[in-house]
C-alpha cells in the first residue's frame, strides 16, 4: 500500500458539491423524470437515479434513456434536461445530514472551506444561495470557472490560488474517482466521501469517510497518530469512537475536532487547531 499524501497542515478544506456537500439528487432526478413523463414514460425511483447524480446530464440521461454523448439525440436532450433542472434547482436539495455540523466545526476551529465542482456557475450559484452558505464558503469554483473540469487539477489549483494557500495545505473531499484523481494531481490530500460513492475504485480505506462527520476524523488522522482510536460500527447513525480511556463518543453529538485536539495535546503532539491556523 502506497503511503498517504499527508498535508503539512490543514488550512483549507475543499468539497465537491453534488453527492459530497449537498444532496442534489432529488432535484436532478426530478428533471430527468420530467423528461420521461413528457415522453409518456413512468418516472424512475430516486434510488435508481441517485448513483448517477454526480455525473449530471451525461449520467442521468444515460441512466434514464440509455443515450450517450456520442448519440445523435444526446445534445438536444442535454439542453432539455438543463432547462428542466434550472426551472426547479433547489426544490428538494439540502446539505447532507450531518454536513451543517461539519462546516460549523471547521469554522469554529479557524479552517476555511470552499466548493470545487464541475457544475456550471449558473447552476451552482443559485443553489449555494438557496442553501444560505454563499457568505460562508471561502471560494466557489464551478465547472466553467477554468478552461478545464475535473479530473484535471486546474479547478483545484485555481481555488488554492484564490485563497492564497499552497495546495499541500489543502484537503479535497469528493465522492467520485475524478475528484480523487484531481485532488492528488493538484498535490492535495484527499478524502473519499464513501456515503454516496458510486464507483468502487480502489480508494485507500484510511482516507474514506463513511458519513459526513467522519470527514473531521480523517482530517485529524492526516495530522496526528490515531492508531489507538478504535471503531465501533454499532451506532445507528454513525460510529462510536473509543479512546484509550474506553470512553465512547458519537460523531453526531460531540465536538469531534475539539475532542481529538485535546487528545493529541495530552499526548504531547501538535494540536489540530494549532496546525490549522
Amino acid at each position: 500500500m502506497k503511503p498517504l499524501a499527508l498535508p503539512r497542515a490543514v488550512h483549507v478544506v475543499l468539497f465537491d458539491f453534488d453527492g459530497t456537500l449537498a444532496d442534489t439528487a432529488p432535484d436532478l432526478a426530478g428533471a430527468v423524470n420530467t423528461m420521461r413523463e413528457r415522453r409518456g414514460l413512468p418516472a424512475l425511483p430516486l434510488a435508481k437515479l441517485r448513483p448517477w447524480a454526480s455525473h449530471g446530464a451525461r449520467g442521468l440521461i444515460n441512466a434514464a434513456f440509455g443515450i450517450e454523448p456520442h448519440d445523435r439525440d444526446y445534445e438536444p436532450m442535454r439542453v432539455e434536461f438543463l432547462a428542466d433542472y434550472e426551472a426547479a434547482l433547489c426544490a428538494h436539495t439540502t446539505l447532507f445530514d450531518g454536513m451543517p455540523a461539519v462546516l460549523a466545526q471547521l469554522e469554529r476551529h479557524g479552517l476555511r472551506w470552499g466548493i470545487v465542482t464541475n457544475k456550471m456557475a449558473r447552476l451552482t450559484a443559485p443553489i449555494v444561495r438557496a442553501l444560505h452558505i454563499e457568505r460562508r464558503a471561502a471560494v466557489v469554483v464551478s465547472g466553467d470557472t477554468t478552461p478545464y473540469a475535473k479530473p484535471h487539477p486546474a479547478p483545484l489549483l485555481h481555488a488554492a490560488a484564490e485563497l492564497g494557500v499552497a495546495t499541500s495545505d489543502c484537503v479535497y473531499v469528493g465522492d467520485d474517482e475524478r475528484d480523487i484523481v484531481a485532488g492528488r494531481a493538484a498535490g492535495m490530500a484527499t478524502v473519499a466521501a464513501a456515503y454516496t460513492l458510486r464507483q468502487q475504485y480502489r480508494a485507500d480505506e484510511r482516507t474514506m469517510a463513511l458519513f459526513p462527520a467522519e470527514v473531521l476524523l480523517q482530517l485529524y488522522s492526516m495530522l496526528g497518530d490515531v492508531r489507538d482510536l478504535k471503531v465501533d460500527l454499532s451506532g445507528p447513525k454513525g460510529r462510536g469512537y473509543k479512546t484509550n480511556a474506553e470512553l465512547e463518543y458519537h460523531t453526531d453529538s460531540v465536538d469531534v475536532v475539539g475532542l481529538l485536539c485535546l487528545k493529541t495535546a495530552k499526548a504531547g503532539g501538535e494540536s489540530f487547531v494549532a496546525s490549522s491556523m
